[in-house]
């Protein structure tokens, strides 16, 4: 009975509002809207319509393109992030690092930003004609625009690595602070650097820190969209369906396509769970 009144007001929580959403969603993604009388004109009701939304996100060349976008974008950023977030962990872990109560803050400092207000600031470093940097780059001859077709996608994973980098240190740290002193003395003695200790010693005992990083790093790129929201306005390259995240909001809230908007989202997270378990397991083999 303790027991029970313990867990039981999480898993009415948990209930409310993960669970019910969900199977709402899933509820709302298999009906369609079907209209009466002439034109359309005599109402509309919400009908059974099977997979039907589901199809017809399947068949928007827009929300697949979007998909192979953030595909694109995960394949290059997420490695890009962890490594960076190991380096700067590891920069930290060293006997040698000085000021590291400073720099660990500094360095995680991006992620209390509200996504909304770096983006705003990082959509003033990008505009061209204001931004220092481009004025920079335009003084040592080298014209740079962050928010053409071609460096969009790049300038929005620039915004997502400042974000989350020192996030994901501080995760790489708390397992770096969980080895055992005794082990790099041990390998101090036997003549290893402070590299070898890095490598052969302190990679291996925080595989589980970068598993776990990597994951709601998919995860998160999977969900991208504050960042090409707020800098839609600032290029042309950046369309309501530019992501799938995007895609399903534009539905629901812009076309009032409610079912469609739902079965886009489904789908989303059935992708999160595929990547994720499969990472998982693919990771899981290498271990074995």
């Amino acid at each position: 009975m303790a027991v029970a009144g313990l867990v039981g007001p999480f898993l009415l929580l948990f209930l409310a509002f993960f669970i019910a959403p969900v199977l709402y969603t899933l509820h709302r993604s298999l009906l369609v809207v079907q209209r009466s009388g002439p034109l359309g004109l005599g109402g509309a009701d919400n009908v059974f319509g099977g997979l039907t939304n589901y199809r017809w996100a399947l068949e928007d060349p827009g929300f697949i393109a979007g998909f192979g976008r953030i595909l694109l974008f995960g394949v290059v950023q997420v490695p890009v992030m962890i490594l960076g977030a190991t380096v700067l962990a590891l920069l930290l872990d060293t006997a040698s690092a000085r000021w590291k109560g400073f720099f660990r803050s500094a360095y995680f400092l991006p992620y209390g930003v509200p996504g909304v207000i770096a983006s705003i600031l990082w959509g003033f470093l990008y505009t061209p004609g204001i931004s220092p940097v481009s004025e920079l780059f335009a003084a040592l001859g080298i014209p740079v625009d962050f928010l053409s077709s071609g460096s969009i996608l790049w300038s929005i994973a620039n915004i997502v690595t400042w974000t989350y980098a020192g996030y994901n240190m501080l995760v790489i740290i708390a397992q770096l602070n969980a080895i055992d002193p005794a082990l790099q003395e041990a390998a101090r003695i036997d003549g290893a650097n402070a590299w070898q200790i890095a490598i052969r010693i302190k990679l291996p005992l925080i595989r589980p820190a970068l598993v776990l990083n990597t994951v709601f790093s998919i995860i998160g790129t999977l969900q991208l969209f504050t960042e090409p929201l707020l800098l839609k306005p600032l290029s042309g390259y950046i369309d309501v369906e530019y992501t799938p995240n995007m895609s399903a909001y534009a539905e629901a809230f812009t076309n009032n396509d409610y079912g469609l908007a739902a079965a886009q989202s489904i789908i989303v997270a059935v992708t999160c769970f595929v990547l994720s378990f499969g990472f998982l397991k693919l990771v899981g083999r290498r271990g074995a």
